[in-house]
């Protein structure tokens, strides 16, 4: 089915990372286009795709995640300004047929994503 989703995985506390705010955008001629915000649940997934079926076209979004506010709910004391804040995935999307599913595994000082299943 077509589709995006995604998740926060919080490796610094070993958890999914929950109540994080989540934001897609659409790029075109280098413009973003807000698409929705949604924020992660208890497992650290958004209840439901973001774009699913017509509504998910080929093309290049962006992701942020705002994760410097979820580390501060955590307690994690940060430094001002904090090394991460909002972090941003562009990634382009070649066949909107398939399932695209990217994640963000992040702690305070780093993070990663890939192309999930």
């Amino acid at each position: 089915m077509s589709r995006l989703t995604t998740h926060v995985l919080d490796t610094a506390h070993g958890k999914p990372g929950q109540g994080i705010e989540v934001v897609l955008y659409k790029i075109v001629d280098n413009q973003r286009t807000h698409l929705l915000s949604k924020t992660t649940n208890a497992d650290g997934r958004c209840d439901g795709p973001l774009l699913e079926g017509d509504a998910f076209q080929a093309g290049v979004y962006e992701l942020d995640f705002h994760i410097g506010n979820y580390f501060t709910r955590m307690g994690v004391q940060l430094p001002q300004p904090a090394f991460l804040d909002v972090v941003t995935l562009r990634f382009g999307v070649a066949d909107a047929s398939q399932h695209y599913h990217v994640p963000l595994v992040a702690s305070p000082w780093s993070y990663s994503t890939y192309r999930g299943s």
